[in-house]
């Protein structure tokens, strides 16, 4: 999809299709709606008046109403998207909304279409502090392109009805406004760019989308962006004495994959990197198809276990807008990949076996595999200088019993490293909720005969255990553990994005690193 950012009047530009959004601004919890259009155009306004009064229209979040030849206006239709109640808005509904006006217009044809810039018509002072024109623009921009993408790809059939043109239109004025405006646009456009690559390697069957194959596409992604990459298998990963990794990829006939991706920033001229300047170590979990291993899963609901390298995807999208978006940090990004199967030389319950960091792990359950590739990652982004780790994983089912499909579990060791994520949030908009990670947990993953064990022994807190298994291989780097269970896909359809693939963490890892830059 061809993305534009035009300054003019939204009221005289031509297209097929003009969105525009409407809020709900009325006070009290039984008002009945009071719909205003977020447009300073008086010609927009005339135009939607008649229906706007009529009632029909409620303005809740991803409500779509559509004119046919406005009055006044060169676009042959005005789409009516809605926002929702003032005091609800925030930049996340901006990009649904966004979405929501994709999706109604690709399974009509429609090729070319504009979205109206939101203009503070209705909205207080308080509402715009929260609104700023760069995140505003990144929204229009990353709702777009991320409710254009169907996954349908292999479907014989597939019926190619693509949004072919995508143009925000906003009046223009001061040139200080403008200018914000173009860095959103061109920043959504990265990043989103990058969510979408994460998504469709998701979206990959387990047959095409082997570990040696994510390798492969992460070195081709490094090369096209300018990034180092190196990618490593079986032997590599002996050598560096990865006993955890290693024990989970011996189960099946397809090699592991250990890819490494480095970001260096440019220096000025004559300028050493600073001595105490932080590494950022982004690991992320690989595992292209998980059966259980010995442990084996139920087949109900297995097919969805292709989706269980969603974090290594995650990193690897990261990487991906990094390279574009330049911050002054350096960063690693490690993939560990595998397959987890079960066979005659599959690791078995009751193994001990010895990580990289020399600790022994007494194996519970072959299905807690996640957190054994993710060990020896950590351990190994450690090893090469990262000073601040962050992982991501689709590591528990017990995570998505605490928190649904809306949030994903935050874990950290740090309060400060924290603190920046929850920075970095409130401009992706993506949702996480902070679950405890402290000692007290501890207990729970003792061994008999070993250091730990890679449960917790029981279904009570498995969330936090799985935690606590990865804490003990960050040890006192500062560190954060995404467990990304239950929004690494889609499993509903809304107005504004498709069923499959979600790309969440992509947005926040970057902006995470983002707050690191100097």
């Amino acid at each position: 999809m061809d993305m534009k950012l035009v300054f003019q009047d939204a009221a005289g530009f031509q297209t097929p299709l003009l969105a525009v959004f409407a809020v709900d601004v009325a006070i009290g919890k039984d008002a009945d709606p009071l719909i205003a259009l977020l447009t300073t155009s008086d010609a927009i306004t005339n135009a939607a008046a008649t229906l706007i009064a009529s009632s029909e229209f409620k303005g809740s979040l991803g409500e779509q109403v559509v004119l046919r030849g406005p009055g006044g206006l060169k676009a042959e239709r005005l789409l009516i998207i809605g926002l929702g109640k003032t005091k609800n808005l925030a930049v996340d509904e901006v990009r649904k909304a966004a979405g929501a006006a994709v999706r109604w217009a690709k399974p009509r044809g429609v090729q070319q279409m504009a979205i109206a810039f939101p203009e503070d018509h209705a909205l207080s002072d308080e509402h715009m502090d929260n609104l700023p024109c760069t995140l505003l623009s990144r929204a229009l921009v990353e709702g777009a392109a991320l409710a254009e993408r169907d996954w349908d790809t292999y479907k014989t059939d597939r019926k190619e009805r693509s949004i072919e043109t995508f143009t925000v239109v906003t009046p223009s004025g001061e040139e200080s406004t403008a200018r914000e405006i173009q860095v959103g646009f061109e920043e959504g456009r990265i990043v989103v760019e990058a969510q979408n690559f994460a998504r469709a390697l998701v979206n990959e069957p387990s047959n095409v989308l082997t570990p040696t194959e994510l390798g492969r596409r992460a070195a081709a992604m490094c090369s096209e962006k300018g990034l180092k990459c190196e990618v490593y298998s079986t032997e590599k990963l002996e050598e560096l004495k990865m006993g955890a990794f290693l024990a989970v990829a011996k189960g099946s006939a397809e090699p592991p994959a250990l890819v490494v991706m480095t970001y260096e920033p440019a220096l000025e001229k004559g300028k050493q990197p600073r001595k105490d300047a932080p590494v950022i170590g982004l690991v992320g979990k690989g595992i292209t198809f998980d059966t259980g291993g010995i442990s084996l899963k139920s087949a109900e609901g297995m097919e969805k276990m292709k989706y269980d390298m969603a974090g290594a995807a995650a990193m690897i999208g990261a990487m991906h807008a990094i390279a574009e978006l330049k911050p002054s940090v350096k960063v690693i990004g490690l993939v560990c990949s595998a397959e987890n199967m079960p066979s005659g030389t599959a690791y078995k319950p009751g193994d001990v076996v010895t990580a990289m960091s020399g600790k022994t792990i007494e194996i519970l359950n072959t299905d807690a595999e996640g957190r054994m590739v993710l060990a020896d990652g950590l351990h190994y982004a450690k090893t090469l200088g990262c000073t601040h780790l962050i992982d991501a994983a689709t590591l528990t089912g017990a995570c998505v019993v605490a928190l649904g499909m809306l949030n994903a579990g935050l874990f950290s060791n740090d309060d400060d490293t924290c603190e920046h994520f929850t920075r970095a949030m409130q401009i992706s908009g993506e949702k996480y909720w902070r679950l405890p990670c402290t000692d007290d947990y501890r207990d729970q993953i003792k061994s008999q005969i070993a250091d730990i064990q890679n449960t917790g022994g029981s279904r009570w807190g498995g969330a936090t255990t799985a935690a606590m298994f990865l804490k003990e291989f960050a040890e006192d780097t500062p560190w954060i553990h995404l467990d990304i269970a239950g929004c690494a896909w889609n499993e509903e359809v809304k107005p504004w994005h498709p069923k499959g693939p979600s790309g969440v963490a992509v947005r926040t890892i970057v902006e995470w690193v983002r707050t690191y830059s100097s």
